[in-house]
């Protein structure tokens, strides 16, 4: 039977209507990579697939179209002795209207002739970022910031720049114009076997690159400040490392937030115990994966019942105010290791995860000083006044520090991570970590530690953290 004209017209109009939807719907997103050398792929070999462009797009698949914008030996500064700004590959990115754009561009900047234009470097990588976001597409920008180099000539691309000048100034840009960024440079430190001439990545190392990009891809971009303003006045926002550190007191108590640039699904957190700011590695990698970055100043307060219930207000304020999920990953250096273990006691089923730093856990070794360490009088005076011990007697039999509370520690079911110096003298591991890991697996508790061979107290954390990161991201189930 055939259908009569006036009905033909409405479901032509349909197919059409279909058709867009169904093409729209398969409309490829578009994916930039901007940068010099190592984005092009130099000496990687069949570079359109083995450079960390083309192996990006073999893990997205076909729903994506990423497209290599790289040019060898190009800088960032516009006055800089190649500069990208005047190569066709960035007019044509600009052409190519991508949804997702990382610009990986730095590294040259580094060398000697172009370190007297420093001071436009901050300049030009904003008005870079200004190019990008203007375009009708309005995309997603992601700064790259340079991976470690191990080039001994100081005139050429020289890695103590790029850590002293190029990354700061990259962070800087960042911070003021709120955009999303990934620090490769820990990443390749120890791999300098991923890097065939000591600059530029083999293909094992564009493949980390490419994992790396592709994570940061399955993150919900930041579109609002909103999280701050549920933050109790007066309170200042200051740079951290490149993002945005709010401070505000809560309780009387100094304290500080950093937000995350993209998010992570149900706002995971890292709780900093001790020494703010102190080797931040780590918890600078879980930033970029979506983290918030949270710390309460209890002063020295060493973990006694005044600690907790200021921890207590601080957790609730967080969870139930801020939406900060409910289970928190926590980080304790050194004394902070008391800090975090004696409220993870008290509030086991709100622990994701400990990550303690050459942890104190023993009053007795640490300030009390009666193991082989040199201690702290005055400390062990202070401890002694946070506790209400009236004697040295009282002092040395007290048991409320962690390595006496494994049963209660390990009520939460959650892993433990240490990173100690095996040489550690102020805080010796024989007398604290090891003690500790032997009551808690004794218990069945679940604990690793990754020891540093000839290392001392300090530094803290490891200067590669990508260890500590995974142990975190896995004990939240966010790897």
């Amino acid at each position: 039977m055939l259908l009569k004209p006036k009905f033909l017209k409405p479901i032509f109009i349909f197919l059409i209507l279909l058709l867009s939807i169904q093409c729209f719907s398969q409309k490829a997103r578009r994916i930039a990579c901007v940068g010099n050398s190592i984005t092009f792929g130099y000496g990687i070999n069949p570079r359109e697939q083995n450079s960390y462009p083309g192996q990006l797009q073999a893990m997205l698949g076909d729903g994506y179209d990423v497209r290599n914008f790289g040019v060898s030996g190009r800088t960032l500064l516009r006055n800089g002795n190649h500069p990208y700004w005047k190569e066709k590959a960035f007019h044509d990115a600009m052409a190519f209207k991508p949804d997702v754009v990382f610009i990986m561009l730095g590294t040259n900047d580094s060398k000697a002739v172009n370190r007297p234009y420093f001071n436009q470097f901050e300049r030009d990588y904003s008005d870079l970022i200004d190019s990008f976001r203007a375009l009708s597409t309005h995309p997603r920008v992601i700064m790259v910031l340079p991976i470690a180099t191990f080039n001994a000539d100081s005139n050429s691309i020289y890695d103590p720049v790029i850590v002293k000048k190029i990354i700061p100034m990259c962070e800087s840009v960042a911070f003021k114009k709120q955009v999303e960024f990934i620090d490769l440079h820990p990443m390749f430190l120890g791999r300098e076997n991923e890097l065939f001439d000591k600059i530029h990545p083999n293909s094992i190392g564009d493949t980390r690159i490419a994992q790396r990009l592709y994570e940061q891809l399955q993150l919900t971009p930041a579109h609002n400040d909103r999280f701050f303003k549920k933050i109790p006045s007066p309170t200042s926002i200051k740079n951290y490392h490149g993002y945005q550190c709010v401070e505000f007191k809560f309780e009387g108590r100094e304290c500080k937030i950093v937000r995350p640039y993209a998010f992570e699904k149900g706002n995971p957190w890292i709780w900093r115990a001790r020494f703010w700011g102190n080797q931040p590695q780590a918890e600078l990698g879980l930033l970029e994966r979506g983290f918030y970055l949270a710390y309460c100043d209890v002063a020295e307060l060493y973990g006694n019942k005044a600690c907790i219930d200021i921890w207590n207000k601080f957790y609730a304020f967080l969870h139930t105010r801020l939406g900060l999920n409910a289970k928190v990953a926590l980080e304790g250096y050194s004394r902070g290791g008391i800090y975090i273990y004696n409220w993870a006691a008290a509030n086991p089923e709100k622990v994701a995860c400990v990550y303690a730093d050459a942890p104190v856990l023993d009053f007795k070794s640490w300030p009390g000083g009666k193991g082989t360490g040199p201690g702290s009088q005055a400390d062990w005076a202070l401890f002694q006044k946070d506790y209400g011990l009236r004697s040295e007697q009282q002092a040395v039999a007290f048991r409320g520090a962690p390595i006496y509370r494994a049963k209660e520690i390990i009520a939460g079911h959650y892993p433990m991570l240490h990173v100690v110096g095996d040489a550690d003298t102020v805080v010796p591991v024989s007398e604290n970590t090891t003690p500790f890991v032997k009551n808690i697996r004794a218990l069945g508790g679940a604990i690793e530690v990754i020891h540093k061979p000839g290392m001392f107290h300090h530094p803290h954390s490891l200067a590669n953290p990508e260890r500590i990161i995974n142990f975190i991201l896995h004990a939240t189930e966010h790897k």
